[in-house]
């Protein structure tokens, strides 16, 4: 009825960005480099937590960070200053980061060895979900702030995380938060993922998600 082509373009620029995602993925794994992928909505903690995640590991590892903004480099200043290297990324717009960008974001580690790096992601609970960006795991932040219902409004982003931090609980007496309701949101989304209450201010449960990263490194450098 019409002679108007029609050309699925969103299927056609995932399925291209998973080429680069299983090509980074490669090779990190040739350089032992553990990718660690941070999404969350903006505000929930991500520069903060790893901050204090560097603090906790930087004796032991070498660690990178690639921070990713529309704009500014506020949150790079920040991981220089707790003693990881940090490469900015400045998205041009875009509300997600593509395995394109993080591929060019560790090019400009130039050929310093890290046993892993950090990408955090563009603060968005919709668009970062639909692009892998290479990394090994996702990691999803859901703080206490924003309601133990986003896992039912957000499905995608709560299915392609590996694990999910809930920061902020140090707050939780100020809001309506129900831990256990959230933790079964996420099962709907993605059955039998760990679910951590984590604070960066008291280090209540820090320890949990240390450990986590811990053996995700481990597993890199020996696989």
């Amino acid at each position: 009825m019409s002679n108007i082509r029609i050309i699925e373009a969103k299927k056609s620029i995932l399925e291209e960005n998973d080429k680069y995602a299983s090509a980074l993925r490669n090779k990190m794994n040739q350089r032992k480099t553990l990718l660690v992928n941070i999404m969350s909505s903006p505000g929930s903690g991500k520069t903060t937590l790893l901050v204090n995640t560097i603090n906790e590991l930087k004796d032991k590892y070498k660690i990178g960070v690639m921070e990713a903004d529309i704009d500014s480099d506020v949150d790079a200043h920040t991981i220089v200053e707790a003693g990881a290297k940090a490469v900015q990324l400045h998205t041009g717009g875009e509300c997600h980061l593509t395995a394109d960008m993080a591929s060019q974001g560790i090019d400009g580690f130039g050929d310093e060895q890290f046993d892993v790096i950090f990408l955090e992601n563009i603060g968005n609970l919709v668009c970062p979900a639909e692009f892998d960006t290479g990394a090994h795991f996702n990691v999803e932040l859901l703080s206490v702030p924003e309601g133990d219902d986003k896992p039912l409004k957000y499905p995608l982003m709560f299915q392609v995380a590996d694990i999910v931090l809930i920061t902020k609980c140090e707050v939780a007496s100020y809001f309506d938060f129900d831990f256990k309701k959230c933790e079964e949101n996420v099962h709907l989304r993605h059955k039998d993922i760990p679910v951590i209450p984590v604070s960066s201010f008291t280090k209540e449960n820090f320890s949990k998600w240390i450990d986590f990263l811990v053996e995700k490194i481990k597993e890199v450098k020996n696989s």
